[in-house]
């Protein structure tokens, strides 16, 4: 029997497929997987197919695992996310430049974002590249003190409309939806270990990219600076 903390669930969805993934969290080991085609056109019935996908696979799983699904990772393939590029600059005074003197900065671009995106909600908060006295550096020097550095940053974005309409199908199923992550990023950081992109998307999950801010409501011990910051701001 497999205890429910000790999997988790994940969706594919793209525009000719469905897949329904579960996997163990420690080993990573597939525990259930199922993939339907779809070949429908509208958004209507690729949802009503979804649900029908869903419908047809929950009991199985849960079943298998002697435990019920609470929540669930979706992985999506879609034309509908949206890309903004923002930068921003600060006097640092010469003091150290760490995570703390980060805080403010990426909370006022995440802000800056949502007001101007109001339909949309941020998926993935990435930190391109920071610029310290002149230099660049692609993550965050250690022990590096500074006069002025700069952030420019990248927020993937997701019409909260499509958003709304997968977490109405999940709560059928009592499933809360845990966070969506985009393909074409998760694809990114698949190496030759990945067989698939779900174990990708563990290592995502997990925070393996220091530049991301993690956009989830979980706080856990070992979670870096990043995640520390996006939940102390909401």
């Amino acid at each position: 029997m497999t205890n429910k903390v000790d999997f988790q669930t994940y969706l594919y969805l793209n525009h000719n497929q469905f897949i329904i993934y579960v996997a163990e969290i420690l080993t990573n080991k597939k525990i259930y997987s199922e993939k339907l085609s779809i070949e429908e056109n509208s958004t209507e019935s690729k949802f009503r197919k979804l649900d029908e996908f869903l419908d047809t696979n929950i009991f199985k799983i849960e079943k298998k695992l002697s435990s019920l699904i609470k929540d669930i990772y979706i992985i999506l393939d879609s034309n509908e996310f949206h890309s903004i590029k923002l930068s921003i600059k600060k006097d640092n005074y010469g003091n150290l430049i760490n995570s703390e003197a980060l805080i403010h900065p990426l909370n006022d671009l995440k802000n800056l974002c949502q007001s101007n995106l109001k339909n949309k909600k941020i998926i993935h908060f990435l930190i391109d590249k920071y610029l310290i006295d002149n230099k660049f550096y692609t993550t965050l020097p250690e022990n590096v003190n500074c006069n002025i550095f700069s952030l420019d940053t990248e927020f993937i974005c997701l019409s909260k409309n499509l958003i709304e309409n997968i977490e109405k199908i999940l709560n059928k199923y009592h499933i809360s939806l845990n966070q969506i992550l985009n393909a074409s990023y998760v694809d990114k950081f698949k190496n030759n270990t990945d067989n698939t992109i779900f174990t990708t998307a563990s290592r995502i999950i997990s925070g393996q990219n220091s530049n991301e801010v993690l956009l989830i409501g979980k706080v856990n011990k070992k979670q870096g600076f990043f995640e520390r910051f996006f939940n102390f701001f909401n």
